[in-house]
């Protein structure tokens, strides 16, 4: 859900999303029409939907999606991305960073267009946080 008004209405966001079920939501740095979400199958089931590890993008502000995938397992990956484990930095690419369940961190230093992982074996990653140096 979405609200323009400082809450006083809202509107359905999820779109062409696989589900409306998800954790981790982030906002580009500096686009802020521009938003990032990792949809899980269901409140039951917390995996991506047809074990395909996908993070959706939207510069529409929610209204239409599209699946980022390069570098993402898009098989067998039941992990879960949970609801602090997302962040983005302030460079002017703007990079996208989250942690799985699996204990892998994957990165994207091109506003998601590409990923790679950069930790792995990690147990459950419940938190990501970034910070730039000057």
């Amino acid at each position: 859900m979405r609200s323009d008004d400082a809450g006083d209405s809202w509107h359905e966001v999820s779109g062409n999303l696989p589900t409306d079920f998800g954790f981790a939501l982030d906002i580009h740095a500096h686009e802020p029409e521009t938003i990032y979400v990792v949809p899980i199958k269901s409140d039951s089931e917390h995996y991506p939907p047809d074990g395909k590890l996908r993070v959706y993008r939207s510069r529409t502000g929610g209204n239409e999606w599209e699946a980022l995938t390069e570098g993402l397992p898009q098989s067998d990956c039941y992990v879960n991305v949970l609801r602090d484990a997302m962040a983005v930095d302030s460079l002017d690419s703007c990079g996208v960073y989250f942690g799985t369940t699996g204990g892998q961190v994957y990165a994207s230093a091109d506003s998601g267009d590409h990923w790679a992982p950069i930790v792995r074996d990690l147990p459950a990653v419940l938190s990501v946080e970034v910070q730039t140096l000057p």
